[in-house]
């Protein structure tokens, strides 16, 4: 099972990094639990969605140096990952964006059940993204 989850997480990071919303989503079970950095929880796949179409109007990011880390039973995993973007349009509550780049560290934390991700937590040191950023 460790295989099979190392490799959904790896498919997760790769849809990502391609923009491939189509294969991104279809990884996630449709009550998939959102934690987002520095935010609230959001459940679902259709907010799920939403949230992302912000981040790919705002921000264009790749996900680089990649490390998963899974537990024996494979319904849990971590992810440890170099975020590089650069910020595209103003997200609501955030300084102006000018194009600016950024590379941040980021770790995910997963739940995993039947072949799906069914919760995604994500974390990066929110001050340091703003001091890159203005």
């Amino acid at each position: 099972m460790q295989t099979v989850s190392k490799n959904l997480i790896k498919r997760y990071y790769g849809s990502f990094n391609q923009q491939d919303m189509d294969a991104f989503f279809s990884l996630l079970d449709n009550d998939v639990i959102h934690d987002i950095n520095h935010g609230h929880r959001e459940v679902g796949k259709d907010i799920f969605l939403q949230f992302m179409q912000r981040m790919n109007r705002c921000y264009k990011e790749t996900a680089r140096d990649l490390v998963i880390m899974v537990n024996e039973e494979g319904t849990r995993a971590a992810a440890e990952f170099i975020i590089e973007g650069t910020y595209l349009a103003t997200d609501s509550g955030l300084p102006e964006a000018t194009g600016q780049r950024y590379t941040i560290p980021c770790g995910a934390f997963f739940s995993i059940r039947d072949g799906k991700i069914t919760r995604v937590t994500n974390y990066y040191n929110l001050n340091d993204w703003l001091k890159q950023i203005t």
